[in-house]
């Protein structure tokens, strides 16, 4: 799967450098079983690049910057790759100083937060991930427009356990005015998380500059990013964050689960145990997934590697 979408990227002119990257990132989301901000994901990337709507060949450059903060100017590009890049330095920076934090602007989509939060608990650092779409609110709406749902993810490492990795859509509530006559805080909840996001993501990475905002932008240039790295050992021992980290989600997993599940899980649970068993299985993708990569992979001139399996999964030949 790494090697059809890296091809992919490679055929809509992006360096190959740059196409490992996405394939890696978008892979490694399939792995987690979350499908819509993966591997499918790329047609839609790859035909914006060949629309020219996406930079295919941006020159990520460091705009602005101190000893543990960077802003980076992701040149009308994929958000995936001023996020990599800007993640890997918070992490080594962290690691020296203790934190470190980046904004990333002047990019589209940056995928799911979470592929991000955990590249830094892989090196025992706390994350936070956040993004935002540039949009205004719905003057003829009610409050509840003024946030568009964009994606956050918080990390912290773990040991035996599976780490606690929060990954989701801060907006999480369609409006429903009964609803919140019987039930009004999650609708606040709901406001005040999706501004935060939108507050980081957005305003604090810059989207809003008028020289990232069509016409004066040739790119769809809409998205932005705030990413927070913190060293575990700045402020205890990894070893003693561990135990108690594995204590509690240990705990937590063997609580009663919510009706409908087997396991009690904190968030991440799941998608660490789809992790192992997609890397040992195969990922299960669906008819639609394949087709729309075998369509496009045929349309570039590609040969597609999927043979059809007698269940959902799709080995190489």
């Amino acid at each position: 799967m790494r090697e059809l979408v890296s091809a992919l990227f490679v055929k809509a002119g992006t360096s190959t450098q740059h196409a490992n990257t996405m394939a890696e990132l978008l892979v490694a989301t399939d792995l987690r079983g979350v499908f819509s901000h993966g591997t499918s994901a790329a047609v839609g990337y790859v035909r914006l690049m060949l629309e020219g709507r996406v930079n295919a060949r941006p020159n990520i450059g460091v705009v602005r910057e101190t000893a543990t903060t960077r802003v980076l100017d992701g040149d009308g590009g994929m958000g995936h790759l001023p996020c990599k890049q800007g993640t890997d330095w918070a992490i080594a920076t962290a690691l020296e100083m203790g934190t470190a934090a980046v904004t990333t602007r002047n990019h589209f989509h940056f995928g799911g937060a979470s592929k991000y939060t955990r590249l830094a608990i892989e090196k025992n650092c706390i994350a936070i991930a956040a993004s935002s779409h540039r949009f205004h609110p719905n003057p003829a709406g009610n409050v509840k427009s003024a946030t568009g749902g964009s994606p956050v993810s918080i990390a912290i490492p773990a040991g035996r356990q599976p780490p606690l990795v929060l990954d989701m859509a801060s907006g999480f509530l369609p409006w429903d005015p009964e609803l919140f006559e019987k039930m009004p805080f999650p609708f606040f909840k709901d406001l005040g998380l999706g501004a935060l996001v939108y507050s980081l993501g957005g305003v604090l990475a810059g989207i809003y500059k008028k020289e990232f905002i069509p016409p004066e932008s040739p790119y769809e240039s809409n998205q932005g990013a705030f990413i927070a790295i913190f060293s575990v050992e700045a402020f205890m021992d990894v070893d003693e964050l561990h135990a108690e980290m594995d204590r509690y989600i240990g705990q937590v997993r063997n609580l009663e689960p919510f009706p409908g599940y087997d396991q009690a899980e904190l968030p991440g649970g799941l998608e660490w145990q789809r992790e192992k068993e997609y890397a040992r299985d195969g990922i299960p993708i669906g008819d639609g997934h394949r087709q729309s990569l075998e369509t496009l992979a045929i349309e570039l001139g590609v040969e597609p590697p999927f043979q059809r399996c007698e269940h959902t999964r799709f080995s190489p030949r």
